[in-house]
């Protein structure tokens, strides 16, 4: 599930055209740690997971709708 969970950030975040930089920027995280999440090398917090759900404008729920949409 990370694995999955990363390429669907991956995917959501080239399609708002910003760079792992400034998206990790957008939501306060580190460059270097945004960039672990996408390669689905990290297990990442529910705090961390809000973070970025929010820099999406999407809830929580519809992250993982799309995470999960991913691993179809």
């Amino acid at each position: 599930m990370k694995k999955e969970f990363g390429m669907a950030i991956k995917k959501l975040r080239e399609e708002t055209g910003l760079s792992q930089e400034k998206f990790a920027l957008s939501i306060g995280m580190d460059r270097t740690y945004y960039a672990s999440v996408e390669a689905g090398k990290r297990n990442i917090s529910l705090q961390n997971i809000c973070k970025i759900a929010e820099g999406f404008g999407l809830s929580v729920s519809a992250l993982f709708v799309v995470a999960e949409n991913y691993c179809k």
